[in-house]
């Protein structure tokens, strides 16, 4: 198996056809279907099943491109690195649930390091897919959040995934809604109080199992529920709306948060912070420093 064998059908899949992907590729059509026979002979499944206007993907071959995919992904960034581009220009990458906190921390890093050239990379993303960056080498640090319910359950998902999970510290649950809120001059706020008012949470996509939400109480039956994918989209929501989100330093203290104001949660759910990694990596310079100033901010 070759990665030119991988190219070869992840570009007959994307063309449907030998012959449109023979000219896209710039190969003969006989050179092509011949070494996708070879490949099939060799990995012992059919990937593709001749059709009278082209081919067709079989439902094993769409596993195996899927798998093709990642792995051609991966060799063309090392070549990138390595090869094409600049091996002297530093990297570094981190994936994250939606947590300013780590955002602040990211900046602090930089600004610690002012290279004088650098290819660095932030993801603010959903719960699975900091999970799969830092499986996949995307990211070297994934920061996440751990409530009391998901928690176990975590664990064997970082296992599964070869990852290890590194606690930073732990926060009490806070209601975050609009200084200008009805009820924003509370000293302690119950869910019971808010259920009139549309509760904010993060949209994991597929994932919408309990256990990857980023809020605490997730399995709380809210009454109203808006769903969003960014934190100064949630921020608006909850000025336009007098909505709220329930979490720990979700928003945090940022500029774009201003006008939110934290008010503790009578119901007691803690969230626990921390970052996955590889299992037995270690962490580089920057990412420990990126570790280092995540705890400063908490």
């Amino acid at each position: 198996m070759t990665i030119l064998q991988l190219k070869y059908v992840i570009a007959i899949d994307e063309e449907c056809s030998m012959r449109k992907a023979a000219d896209r590729l710039y190969v003969s059509q006989p050179g092509l279907s011949s070494a996708v026979r070879d490949l099939e002979k060799e990995i012992g499944i059919q990937i593709f099943e001749r059709v009278h206007n082209g081919v067709v993907t079989t439902s094993a071959g769409a596993s195996f491109i899927a798998y093709a995919r990642h792995a051609v992904e991966q060799f063309e960034m090392l070549e990138d690195r390595y090869i094409g581009g600049d091996s002297h220009k530093h990297t570094f990458a981190v994936s994250m649930q939606h947590y300013t906190i780590a955002v602040n921390a990211f900046i602090d890093t930089v600004k610690e390091y002012d290279l004088e050239s650098y290819q660095f990379s932030i993801r603010e993303t959903q719960t699975s897919e900091v999970i799969d960056d830092v499986k996949n080498l995307k990211s070297e640090v994934g920061v996440i959040a751990l409530s009391d319910f998901n928690k176990n359950t975590f664990k064997k998902i970082f296992a599964d995934a070869s990852l290890e999970f590194h606690e930073l510290f732990t926060r009490d649950t806070y209601v975050y809604l609009s200084k200008n809120h009805p009820l924003a001059n509370k000293e302690e706020l119950s869910l019971e109080e808010l259920q009139d008012y549309p509760c904010m949470v993060f949209d994991q996509g597929d994932n919408t199992s309990f256990y990857y939400r980023e809020e605490a109480l997730a399995t709380y039956d809210y009454k109203k529920v808006i769903s969003t994918n960014e934190r100064a989209t949630s921020i608006e929501l909850m000025l336009g709306l007098d909505g709220y989100a329930v979490g720990a330093a979700m928003l945090g203290e940022g500029k774009t948060s201003s006008e939110i104001k934290a008010i503790k949660l009578k119901e007691d759910e803690t969230l626990t912070f921390g970052y996955i990694t590889r299992k037995g990596q270690q962490l580089s310079d920057m990412g420990q420093s990126f570790v280092d100033k995540l705890m400063a901010h908490s």
